[in-house]
């Protein structure tokens, strides 16, 4: 009789850096690889537990005097979209969004350098080459998609692999109770198409299409101005230290120090 366990993740703790999104604050992560057999099953649990995916690595903050990051998913079958977003995806009507398999492209590596300069000049990522872009969308044991959204030429739009002009692309995780946006980014010169609302909002249609309950957005950071846009797509829950709640826009949380 075979009485062999499968292996528990082994769990990482990162040094103390400089936390990207708020100002004399420290970060730490604690961290797990997502790899073999059971990569997409830990996935699922980690995620819904607050960690994120990068490439094989699944993380989470460990700040020792900070919680201002907080886990974000959108209830996509109640949604309904504001007056706003209602304009956004009028105003996107021109746009083809079509799933391919996590392959990287010349054409996506280049959107996403002058994203990254124009967005992120002193991010992480900032200094990320072409093998760096292709090892983070390759780098996957979990089933990840990308999702190109391009200008619709004329004629049908159903071509095989719509050719009009890269407007922006997401990497995406689907999960067994929704998807998950692991990192998404866009033509910075198009303001006026707020196209990181256009792919929050065409997830939530693909959550809604599969029937799955949630979309993941990751964290949203407490007392970070350019994190607040997560907030404006309601319903959605908040991990807190009781589980997955329900959260209020009309009450403050609680202070994310101590």
């Amino acid at each position: 009789m075979n009485t062999q366990t499968t292996p528990s993740p082994q769990f990482y703790l990162t040094a103390p850096a400089a936390c990207p999104y708020l100002a004399n604050e420290m970060e730490r992560k604690v961290f797990t690889h997502l790899v073999g057999p059971r990569a997409a099953e830990m996935n699922d649990i980690l995620t819904q537990g607050g960690f994120r995916r990068s490439q094989n690595i699944a993380y989470r903050p460990a700040c020792e005097a900070c919680r201002a990051c907080i886990s974000v998913r959108i209830l996509a079958q109640e949604f309904l979209p504001t007056k706003s977003m209602k304009r956004v995806l009028a105003t996107n009507a021109d746009i083809i969004s079509t799933e391919f398999p996590a392959q990287p492209s010349s054409e996506q590596y280049s959107l996403f350098r002058r994203y990254l300069d124009f967005r992120h000049q002193q991010g992480g990522m900032s200094d990320m080459t072409v093998l760096d872009y292709a090892i983070m969308v390759e780098d996957t044991h979990v089933n990840t998609k990308i999702i190109e959204y391009r200008l619709r030429k004329e004629g049908t739009g159903l071509e095989e692999r719509p050719t009009g002009e890269l407007l922006a692309a997401a990497l995406t995780d689907t999960m067994s109770d929704g998807l998950s946006m692991v990192y998404s980014y866009f033509n910075p010169d198009m303001d006026r198409r707020s196209l990181g609302t256009f792919m929050i909002l065409d997830h939530i249609r693909r959550t809604k299409a599969l029937g799955l309950p949630h979309v993941y957005l990751g964290y949203w950071v407490q007392g970070s101005r350019k994190m607040d846009y997560k907030t404006r797509f309601q319903p959605q829950e908040h991990l807190t230290s009781r589980g997955w709640e329900r959260f209020d826009p009309s009450v403050l949380p609680e202070s994310p120090r101590y």
